[in-house]
């Protein structure tokens, strides 16, 4: 399974709603999406939402990728090795932010 985390500035708000939105409504294949999180929670330091998926084997990440509209992706695999898959296996769609890996150690 991979975790996916769109990050949003409070001035971002209603695009990450639309977004969150628009994989509601087209993507079959997410397992779970979370609400938006209007604070920073565990180690993401900005507000996001998180987002649950097997694999890209349906094309999810692409089309992620082509409508996240400037916001930063942050997707890893959830592997139990939580600093390794925030860190060195983590990929990101978009400008790569701070993650606050202290907290895994």
């Amino acid at each position: 399974m991979y975790h996916a985390h769109v990050y949003f500035d409070l001035s971002q708000e209603s695009l990450a709603t639309h977004l969150h939105h628009e994989i509601t409504a087209n993507r079959d294949d997410i397992l779970r999406i979370f609400p938006l999180v209007m604070h920073k929670v565990g180690p993401h330091d900005k507000p996001m939402f998180e987002i649950h998926f097997n694999d890209n084997q349906q094309g999810f990440v692409n089309w992620l990728d082509q409508h996240r509209k400037g916001l930063s992706v942050l997707i890893h695999p959830n592997t139990g090795n939580d600093l390794q898959d925030h860190t060195d296996n983590a990929v990101w769609l978009g400008e790569e932010l701070p993650v606050r890996v202290d907290i895994f150690k």
